[in-house]
C-alpha cells in the first residue's frame, strides 16, 4: 500500500526564481505589523495592565461558561476565568478599575455579591502596575534571549550566514504575529508570549530541516549552481514540512474551536505561527542565503572530501 502523499514525489516548484516576490511580501507584512503596533497598539491583558485576581472553590465541578456569562454582565470590563488545578477550582481575573483602591474594592464586593456564599474564597489579590510592568519586561526578555540562543545554536551547527538567515525569518514570524494581535484587537497576555516562544521553536525546527538538506547537497553536488541547489533542497524537504504543518494545524484547530475562550488567543497565535513559520522557512530563510554570502567556499565545502555529482548519482 502507498501512503498518503500531500506533495507529489519529484515535485519541482520554482521557489528561488520567485524570491523577489517573497521578499516584497515579507517586507510589506513586517512594515504593516510594525505600523499597526505603533498606531493601534496591543490590547494588553490583565497580566500586563494590572487588575484583580480571585481564586474560588465551587461545590462540585464549576460551570465556567455560566460564571463567565454572569460576571461579564457586571460592567467591570475584561473578566477572564479558567480552571485552576481542579474542576472545582476557578481563577477569576478582572481588569484594573478606574478610581484607585476604592474602585478595586468595590469591584471585589460586586463580584462576591453575584457569586454568593456558595463558593469558598481562597484568595483575593490585586496585580499592581509595577508587577505588570515586570511581567511585560520579563516576557520581552524571554523572547529576546530565545532568539539570541537560536542564533548561536544555528551559527555553531552550520555557519553564521545560516544563523543570520534563520533569525531574520524568526523575527519576521514574531513581528507578524504581534501585528495580527494588533489588527484583531485580541488580548495580549502571558499566554500569547508562551505562544510566541512556541512559534519560535516550531519555525526554527522547520528551518533547520531545510538548512540540513542544503548543507548535505552542498557536499553532494560540487558543480550545481547555488540557486538550483537551494531550490532542490526546498523541494526535497517540502513533503515533510507540509505534512508536519498540516498535522499540527489539525490539533490547533481542534484547540481553537473546542478549547474554550481562555485558550482561543493562544490557539490562534499558534495557528498563525505555524502558517507563517512554514512560509518563512521555505520562502525567506533559504532564499536569503546567497544574499548573506553563502557559497561552497564560505561553508568550507570546497575543502570537504565529499562525493562529486557523478559519484553521488552512481
Amino acid at each position: 500500500m502507498h501512503g498518503l502523499h500531500l506533495i507529489p514525489a519529484g515535485i519541482s516548484i520554482q521557489f528561488i526564481p520567485r524570491k523577489v516576490l517573497f521578499f516584497a511580501f515579507s517586507v510589506l507584512l513586517a512594515a504593516a505589523s510594525v505600523g499597526l503596533y505603533l498606531t493601534k497598539g496591543l490590547n494588553y491583558g490583565i497580566d500586563f495592565q494590572g487588575g484583580i485576581v480571585i481564586e474560588v472553590r465551587t461545590q462540585g465541578p464549576a460551570d465556567i461558561g455560566a460564571m463567565r456569562s454572569t460576571l461579564s454582565g457586571l460592567g467591570l470590563g475584561e473578566v477572564a476565568l479558567q480552571e485552576f488545578g481542579a474542576p472545582d477550582d476557578v481563577l477569576i481575573r478582572v481588569q484594573k478599575q478606574e478610581g484607585g483602591d476604592a474602585a478595586q474594592q468595590a469591584a471585589v464586593e460586586a463580584l462576591k455579591q453575584v457569586l454568593g456564599t456558595e463558593v469558598e474564597y481562597r484568595r483575593t489579590e490585586f496585580v499592581g502596575p509595577k508587577v505588570s510592568e515586570e511581567l511585560f519586561i520579563d516576557g520581552v526578555m524571554a523572547v529576546g534571549f530565545a532568539i539570541i540562543a537560536i542564533l548561536v545554536y544555528i551559527w555553531f551547527r552550520f555557519e553564521w550566514q545560516f544563523g543570520l538567515g534563520a533569525v531574520i525569518a524568526l523575527v519576521h514570524d514574531v513581528v507578524s504575529t504581534i501585528g495580527l494581535f494588533a489588527l484583531l484587537g485580541l488580548e495580549f497576555n502571558l499566554s500569547t508570549v508562551a505562544a510566541i516562544l512556541t512559534i519560535a521553536g516550531y519555525s526554527i525546527n522547520d528551518t533547520v530541516v531545510v538548512y540540513d538538506r542544503v548543507r548535505e547537497n552542498l557536499r553532494k553536488y560540487k558543480k550545481m549552481e547555488i540557486p538550483m541547489l537551494l531550490n532542490n533542497s526546498i523541494n526535497e524537504t517540502l513533503s515533510r514540512t507540509v505534512i508536519t504543518s498540516v498535522t499540527t494545524l489539525l490539533a490547533l484547530l481542534a484547540l481553537y474551536f473546542l478549547g474554550g475562550e481562555v485558550l482561543r488567543g493562544f490557539a490562534l497565535a499558534m495557528i498563525w505561527g505555524v502558517i507563517i513559520g512554514t512560509y518563512s522557512s521555505i520562502c525567506l530563510a533559504v532564499p536569503l542565503l546567497p544574499h548573506l554570502g553563502v557559497t561552497r567556499g564560505s561553508t568550507g565545502m570546497e575543502q570537504d572530501g565529499g562525493e562529486d555529482e557523478a559519484a553521488a548519482e552512481a
